[in-house]
């Protein structure tokens, strides 16, 4: 499925309030089990934390609110590429010793850059999360960026791109996709960056992105697990409070122009099997007026794709035979709207003009014919499931709290999200249906297998284990 990661709550937030203030931070605490406890510092860096005790353990992560839908043509890929280099040193500790402290100290680390955000983490016993603290406020604002690093790494970003994109079709394909479906949105970025502009980036363009975005007013620091948060707190204030904020640019809006008519475009790679990419423009979370109709259109995704059991996989797969396999997704925590999206193989003699009118097909009965209230109760009960075995995470517990804070909305949303989804009703979602899932908005992208050459070989992964 090419869904994005979306991180569940399993309780409702519908709980009181209290707030106080100190001298340097704001503190605002969800008084409940399992409570979230919100400081705001006077430098704008935002501290969330929340207590799970069920193992001494801790998971700290910092978010940046940068990621490629801030770039712009000719720096594409910048804020992975700064990702990859945020290990490479600082003023007070050389390139490799970051990992090497964590690794010392029995910890597990790493960072991911997406669309809207780059994030970094680690896992430590709990009564190490002073050493991840310090480690990471000092790279917050004394990254050493060294040409010699940058000439290593900015390789590495590049054979990652041929790895994990040009070598895959259906990576390929979703690219192109992308970027023919968003004509004005920064979506239409590859996270990884387009190889020509990775093949000339300089030093000075990762220095200047540093310099804009990573400063406490961009970041939001999130810690969940065995701590107490006046501790916590008491830590943050020591490492980070004392940090300088930055300017940061206030964000061009860059919505998507209106689609004024189908777009079909073909991919001709290498593969061994065709492939199918539909995607309509839809509203995220943050985007949807009014916000319910994100909340619909999380349901609609899980109707067609929401286990063995949904419409794609029992109807297309397994009854009519003819996909070999068939999925939906949708990014309800994207920053902007974004792509509705069905995606599919066509079945051992089958076309994708028949597993388009298939998908298609779909698409249609939403439309005229509302779901039972039976099926979305079942699909509710699915949802609610996933929601509680994710509660055993405390990486995803964290991850949650800093998406929804990152993209502009706050931890009360994730909170909110299984009492909003409880509420949608089989008439909202044949709404969103018809109100987004319209012809003259709809691009698709074909994958057109070309012969591939027996004798080249499968390209080793990269050897930088710093992404995701």
């Amino acid at each position: 499925m090419n869904r994005k990661i979306l991180f569940l709550s399993a309780c409702a937030a519908a709980l009181s309030v209290a707030s106080c203030a100190t001298s340097n931070v704001k503190v605002e605490t969800l008084a409940a089990e399992g409570a979230i406890h919100e400081y705001q510092f006077s430098n704008g860096l935002k501290l969330l934390v929340k207590e799970d005790h069920r193992a001494p353990v801790v998971n700290s992560q910092v978010w940046y609110k940068v990621g490629s839908s801030y770039e712009h043509d000719g720096i594409t890929g910048v804020s992975h590429v700064l990702e990859h280099m945020m290990f490479q040193g600082t003023t007070k500790h050389p390139p490799g010793e970051f990992s090497k402290i964590i690794a010392e100290n029995g910890g597990s680390e790493n960072a991911f850059t997406g669309q809207d955000y780059t994030a970094y983490f680690q896992t430590l016993e709990k009564s190490r999360l002073e050493i991840s603290f310090a480690l990471e406020a000092d790279r917050m604002r004394n990254l050493r960026l060294q040409q010699t690093e940058f000439d290593k790494e900015i390789k590495v970003v590049m054979e990652e791109r041929r790895w994990r994109t040009d070598d895959k079709p259906e990576s390929v394909t979703y690219e192109r996709l992308s970027a023919a479906a968003f004509l004005s949105s920064p979506y239409r970025i590859p996270v990884i960056g387009w190889m020509n502009d990775l093949e000339n980036i300089q030093l000075e363009d990762l220095r200047a992105w540093y310099e804009t975005w990573y400063a406490p007013n961009n970041a939001t620091l999130v810690v969940v697990g065995d701590v107490q948060p006046e501790e916590v707190k008491r830590l943050a204030t020591k490492y980070f409070a004392q940090l300088k904020p930055s300017k940061i640019p206030a964000l061009k809006p860059r919505k998507e122009v209106e689609p004024l008519g189908v777009r079909n475009i073909e991919v001709r790679v290498p593969a061994q099997v065709p492939m199918l990419y539909m995607g309509y423009l839809v509203p995220s979370l943050a985007s949807a007026k009014p916000q319910q109709d994100a909340y619909a259109l999380e349901m609609l995704a899980n109707v067609l794709d929401g286990g063995s059991s949904a419409r794609l996989s029992e109807e297309l797969v397994r009854g009519k035979e003819i996909a070999a396999n068939a999925s939906a997704g949708y990014s309800l925590t994207s920053r902007l709207s974004d792509l509705f999206l069905l995606m599919g193989t066509p079945a051992t003699g089958k076309s994708i003009a028949q597993l388009r009118a298939a998908l298609l097909e779909q698409v249609e009965r939403l439309k005229n014919t509302p779901i039972t209230k039976a099926e979305l109760e079942k699909i509710k009960a699915q949802v609610v499931a996933s929601a509680v075995y994710e509660k055993d995470s405390h990486f995803y517990q964290a991850m949650q709290l800093g998406t929804y804070e990152t993209i502009g909305l706050s931890w009360k949303d994730g909170e909110a999200y299984v009492s909003k989804i409880m509420a949608v009703t089989p008439e909202q979602v044949q709404q969103v249906a018809r109100k987004y899932l319209l012809k003259d908005h709809l691009v698709t992208a074909e994958l057109v297998p070309l012969p591939m050459d027996p004798n080249k070989a499968p390209r080793p992964a990269p050897t930088s284990g710093h992404h995701m």
